[in-house]
């Protein structure tokens, strides 16, 4: 019999964790009367009771399993840990927030058994309920990034996705610190399915994606899948370059023609706020690539556990 191990990132999910539970279990004793099942819950450094909801569900479930970080170390580090404690034959990433419809699943499993997938992804068709300019901003970073980098990021692309050991395996031998799974889950390619549907409301709780951390986080994606920005300061010092080049020409002739050189006093300190602004800003994306070496090379752990019932761990 098959078995999939459902992984679940939790962060101050409190209301959320048996509401999902519910519905997970209602699914699955409807639709996979021939298939196991493994709950990982993740806990990543909640600050509310998170956890003790987690353990009231292993203590009457024994599916249940969980990781319980040290500190909140992010969505990512908590993905990780989950993939490295699966042990099913297919592996699911889900929100506890049920925004990650569990009723697609078996259409997702049935897909990737009997298909020859090997990942069944999930996208969303509409982005509804969001802030137009948070959606309108998502849609300018897939296409700024598609242009960038040389792996395609589907616009509107869930966590949510059922894959095979084998992807799984890959996924987690890319032991790099600082990671975006959207990027990663295309890098290592396998054959893909795509399944649409409408953008769903977190059923409880509140959101923990900021307009900044998302900002942020598409930053991540840009710098760890594409050296673009670095051959875009490139180009600009040289274009700045030739224009100052020219300049320097037209100055000099205008001076011995004319005279008054002093004039364009203004224009020429707009210019220099122009040029130097442009250099910070340059001086900023080579931070950033700086950075995240710097990130790699200390080795640090992506994430510390605190308490586990997983006994390989």
């Amino acid at each position: 019999m098959d078995k999939i191990s459902v992984i679940v990132s939790c962060y101050n999910e409190e209301e959320s964790l048996p509401l999902f539970y519910k519905e997970m279990e209602r699914v699955r004793e409807k639709d996979f009367k021939d298939v196991d099942f493994e709950y990982i819950f993740v806990d990543d450094g909640s600050k509310d009771k998170t956890l003790e909801e987690i353990k009231e569900l292993k203590n009457k479930d024994e599916k249940v399993k969980f990781i319980s970080f040290s500190r909140n170390f992010g969505k990512e580090a908590a993905m990780l840990a989950g993939l490295e404690a699966a042990n099913g034959d297919y592996i699911t990433l889900m929100d506890a927030d049920l925004q990650d419809p569990p009723a697609l699943l078996r259409q997702m499993y049935d897909l990737i058994k009997n298909e020859g997938y090997d990942c069944i992804g999930t996208r969303r068709v509409t982005r509804k309920g969001e802030p137009p300019i948070r959606s309108f901003f998502a849609r300018v970073f897939y296409k700024l990034i598609n242009k960038m980098s040389d792996i395609e990021m589907v616009d509107g692309a869930r966590d949510y996705r059922l894959m095979t050991k084998q992807m799984v395996k890959a996924i987690i031998s890319l032991k790099e610190y600082n990671r975006y799974s959207k990027g990663l889950f295309s890098f290592v390619g396998f054959k893909t399915k795509w399944l649409e549907y409408e953008n769903i409301e977190r059923v409880a709780g509140e959101t923990k994606w900021s307009f900044w951390k998302l900002l942020k986080y598409a930053i991540e994606g840009i710098t760890a899948f594409s050296t673009t920005p670095l051959i875009l300061c490139s180009v600009i010092g040289i274009v700045f370059c030739l224009i100052s080049f020219l300049m320097i020409i037209v100055i000099i002739s205008r001076t011995l023609m004319f005279g008054d050189p002093t004039s364009g006093w203004p224009s020429l300190v707009c210019i220099i706020f122009l040029v130097s602004g442009i250099q910070l800003f340059s001086l900023g994306i080579v931070g950033q690539y700086l950075s995240k070496t710097y990130l790699e090379v200390k080795q640090r752990p992506i994430y510390i556990i605190r308490e586990t019932n997983i006994n390989e761990l």
